[in-house]
């Protein structure tokens, strides 16, 4: 039995605390995790919750800019903020007397943000710069140009941080009237892990007004499902030395009861150094030394991609090992050792989580996010144990098709040929 000590509080407003005390540390982490992030974004604000991640830093009605950083510094915590295609999230992690202390700094920089556009517009330059850097990496550029074309004419297809033209756009009416209607407490979850007293942080909630209001005008967040499509892109950029590749199909979403197969059929294929991919592509044949697959669930869809990095001259190669292994997967599915291996290799990692507060503390916001309900370690190894290879090799079955198949590729490549029948499952 693994021991957790959660605890959950749900305000009337929508607001949700979760806490997990873990025994023995004087450490605790803090987070507060926004139901928001790029794809609740009409388009022509693209990149505004990531705007928004960044400017929080810039100074509240109390606090300058400097006095945030100073603040950070001196409680000796990290303060990490993040903006993904689902969640914006803001996490520190402190000795456990400063909590008190963080909770009032994070909380001040959320609800009460200045939004001098002096400071807008600096941080408009600052991201465009940033914008910039994702198209001097080809590895991120080809991330970008791979979901735009797998998911067309959807919010998950556009970039996270937005375009150049949208960020300008970010003045302090069009920044300040998106966070009072999205960045409340309905889309609010706050969760801690380490040595925490659950109500004691309930009341610290409490004691703060901006999260105890009922705003009427909070705007619900309402998601549209991707209709994936199945691209093959090859893009010309002849200054680089590697061939940088994404194959990808649809798959299973995080709230599907299939989910754990899924993540095993994955890191079966690419997860790790006893692998399919990484054997056969670096150990055996030296063609790469990147070289993976992984699974992305979202609230109502999943991508499945195996992605590595090679010489121009050897992506035929490479492709051509890659279509191997996913055929023989329909094939003739999964052996007993691959389950068992990735099962230990699984638990090995869930039992050693345990011991990261931060960790722990994003584990209950995204359970929270995804299934409304906190699913416990105990639940999450029975569940990880009853997988089967019948099992694997359905999701293999059901994702694995000619017609599902994406490709996208960046480098030196003016005479790679890649049409649907090299993607064959067969």
């Amino acid at each position: 039995m693994i021991k957790e000590e959660t605890n959950e509080s749900r305000l009337s407003n929508g607001l949700t605390i979760l806490t997990d005390r873990m025994e023995g540390v004087r450490s605790a982490t803090l987070g507060f995790f926004y139901r928001v992030g790029s794809r609740n974004e009409p388009d022509e604000i693209n990149g505004i919750s990531h705007f928004i991640e960044h400017v929080v830093f810039k100074g509240t009605t109390r606090r300058t800019a400097l006095e945030i950083a100073i603040e950070q510094d001196r409680l000796g915590g990290n303060l990490d903020a993040f903006t993904t295609h689902e969640e914006t999230g803001f996490a520190i992690k402190v000795i456990d007397d400063q909590l008190p202390a963080a909770f009032d700094l994070i909380a001040d920089m959320l609800t009460d943000p200045r939004f001098d556009e002096a400071d807008l517009e600096s941080e408009q330059r600052v991201i465009i710069e940033e914008i910039k850097m994702t198209d001097d990496s080809p590895e991120e550029l080809l991330g970008e140009v791979f979901y735009r074309e797998f998911f067309p004419d959807h919010p998950l297809g556009l970039s996270i941080a937005g375009t150049p033209q949208t960020v300008r756009s970010f003045d302090r009416t069009r920044t300040a009237d998106y966070h009072r209607n999205t960045f409340g407490p309905s889309n609010l979850v706050i969760a801690a892990a380490g040595n925490i007293d659950h109500t004691a942080l309930v009341e610290l909630v409490k004691a703060n007004r901006n999260f105890t209001n009922h705003d009427g005008g909070q705007r619900e967040l309402k998601l549209r499902a991707p209709i994936p499509a199945a691209p093959i892109i090859i893009e010309q950029k002849a200054d680089l030395e590697q061939a940088h590749m994404i194959l990808a199909t649809p798959f299973v979403d995080g709230r599907d009861e299939r989910r754990y197969a899924a993540d095993m059929l994955a890191n079966i294929i690419g997860g790790g150094t006893s692998s399919r991919l990484w054997q056969k592509v670096r150990e055996q044949r030296g063609l790469a030394y990147s070289v993976g697959a992984s699974a992305a669930m979202f609230n109502d869809c999943g991508i499945f991609s195996v992605f590595a990095a090679t010489s121009p001259e050897q992506v035929d190669e490479v492709l051509d090992i890659v279509m191997d292994e996913l055929r023989a997967l329909v094939r003739e599915g999964v052996t007993a050792d691959e389950i068992q291996l990735v099962k230990d290799q699984t638990r090995a990692s869930i039992l050693l989580g345990l011991e990261d507060s931060a960790g722990r503390a994003a584990s209950l916001a995204q359970s929270e996010m995804l299934h409304g309900r906190q699913i416990s370690v105990e639940e999450s190894l029975v569940n990880l144990d009853a997988i089967t290879a019948d099992q694997v090799k359905a999701v293999a079955d059901e994702f694995f098709q000619t017609d599902k198949i994406a490709f996208a590729v960046i480098g030196d490549l003016a005479d790679l040929k890649v049409d649907r029948s090299r993607l064959s499952i067969g």
